[in-house]
């Protein structure tokens, strides 16, 4: 009679479990602009790191965003103003990878209230500004290994371009230089001049083409290690796989993969992907170069 009792309490758990876990479709990752969410008959508010029900619905606002991580771990995004039912969003994912959990924990994580003003208390409030001339958004020495070969480098400055980009080696040698009148430009690693095997580091500067005085700080990118580059690799390909497709959700989970590696210039340059194909999501690239001390804060 226990053991009936035993096998009918698992049966009964088991159940309410499988309940549980289809309980839900998706969970917002990224909620941007005035979106609403009906659950029964009510409509409310969309709040990041709620679950969407597969009987809800949501409306998304004119130039708003959503990023949802499905159940399965892939990556939606819905950007067109209008209704939807999430079931009918759910029925359209295929893939996913339930590795991305950790990376997609770690942004809910980092957009929470609490995490942000925890953030601007340790920041501090008030706005020195870079000494230099020029900002260019490079992190220190200690956190400028890469793993990929485009760079997308970016700055802030205190007078109009033209701008002139200049590499060089250890020896101050110089390996290439570039112009453009944008604060910002892809520089390509696998260039021959830039590629050779036996460099290691590569320094970089930017100055005003009318003054060339007028400069950023030298900042470093240098090359991972075999084993670094080796361990970064086995990363990826647990990861690769669900961020296939060109979407701003998915640059902005490999920035956060780049990120919880200590990647940051892989980082900044997967923020600069995502902004292209999203605008709004320039707001969580400025965090992060405030999180990782590469900006300072804006007094409140």
């Amino acid at each position: 009679m226990k053991t009936k009792q035993w096998f009918l309490s698992v049966a009964l758990s088991l159940v309410a479990f499988a309940l549980q876990a289809q309980d839900y479709a998706f969970q917002v990752m990224i909620n941007k602009g005035a979106n609403e969410v009906k659950s029964g008959t009510t409509w409310a508010p969309v709040k990041t790191g709620a679950s969407l029900k597969p009987g809800d619905e949501i409306k998304v606002s004119d130039n708003a965003y959503l990023g949802l991580r499905h159940t399965s771990g892939k990556m939606v995004e819905v950007k067109k103003a209008g209704p939807y039912k999430v079931a009918d969003l759910a029925a359209n994912v295929t893939g996913g990878s339930s590795v991305l959990n950790k990376y997609t924990d770690f942004i809910l994580s980092s957009n929470s209230a609490e995490a942000k003003k925890n953030r601007l208390s340790a920041t501090g409030a008030v706005h020195r500004g870079s000494a230099d001339a020029i900002n260019l958004y490079l992190p220190e020495n200690q956190f400028s290994g890469i793993f990929g070969t485009k760079v997308i480098l970016n700055w802030e400055a205190k007078m109009a371009g033209p701008y002139v980009i200049e590499l060089q080696n250890m020896f101050e040698d110089v390996l290439a230089t570039y112009e453009t009148t944008e604060t910002s430009y892809l520089v390509d690693l696998s260039d021959p001049k830039l590629a050779d095997k036996d460099l290691n580091a590569i320094m970089v500067k930017v100055s005003s083409k009318a003054d060339a005085k007028q400069s950023s700080a030298v900042k470093m990118i240098k090359k991972l290690s075999a084993d670094e580059d080796k361990k970064v690799k086995a990363a990826m390909t647990e990861v690769s796989g669900a961020l296939q497709e060109e979407t701003a959700i998915n640059k902005y989970v490999l920035a956060n993969f780049y990120e919880q590696n200590n990647l940051m210039v892989d980082a900044i340059t997967a923020y600069q992907e995502a902004i292209k194909l999203e605008p709004s999501f320039k707001e969580d690239y400025e965090d992060f170069l405030i999180r990782k001390g590469m900006k300072q804060a804006k007094q409140q």
